[in-house]
């Protein structure tokens, strides 16, 4: 996947399952902007629209399935994405796309990357938050280390007037995925004729 180093915008996304829950949403570019939560995809395709200078749009969510599966509710074996299965060799737990209410989740992930995609020259890619705290070692439910973690990596000037919900925290963590991704510093799990997962360059663990 080709990459180029730039300052764009950033969008980061934790998507939810279902348009009647809260989806988390960040938009940064050096610096975090802001941080809100929506529903609907509506609201999501609007705010892809309105945001000048757009680079890469980064969901929590599978937006691919396996290799031998035409979809999501096909009974096979086909349970694991390449992806996925270098998650589980470099022991970073997360939910297979077919357990059930990811099965969801992943309909509304690939149908989200469709849409924005066909909207203008935009990178939607797919990340994993929980990745992102096992890399750099931060409980994956200690807001107070995560805030602790962006501050220090200048991502964020200091913690929020108000207090952020884990929704809005991890597309925190979605968007300054996507900032590492444009600036070189991520790694792509998988195969891309099937669907690839993006996460932090582990050996950024020690450097940051």
């Amino acid at each position: 996947m080709k990459r180029f180093l730039n300052e764009g915008m950033v969008l980061g996304l934790d998507l939810a399952g279902s348009e009647n829950q809260k989806t988390g949403v960040c938009i940064a570019e050096k610096k975090v902007k802001d941080v809100f939560t929506v529903k609907k995809d509506e609201e999501i395709i609007k705010i892809v629209k309105e945001i000048e200078d757009l680079e890469v749009v980064a969901i929590d969510a599978p937006l691919s399935l396996p290799n031998g599966r035409k979809s999501i509710d096909e009974k096979n074996s086909a349970h694991f994405r390449e992806c996925d299965i270098e998650l589980m060799r470099m022991k970073i737990k997360f939910f297979p796309i077919t357990l059930g209410p990811m099965r969801m989740l992943t309909k509304r992930g690939i149908e989200l990357k469709r849409k924005i995609e066909s909207l203008k020259n935009i990178r939607v890619i797919e990340v994993f938050p929980g990745a992102l705290y096992d890399i750099f070692k931060i409980p994956r439910k200690e807001r107070n280390k995560i805030f602790e973690f962006f501050v220090k990596v200048g991502f964020i000037d200091g913690r929020p007037e108000r207090d952020l919900s884990q929704d809005e925290v991890d597309s925190i963590a979605c968007a300054f995925t996507a900032k590492l991704f444009l600036e070189n510093k991520t790694r792509e799990l998988g195969n891309p004729s099937e669907g690839t997962l993006i996460i932090p360059e582990p050996s950024l663990c020690s450097i940051l």
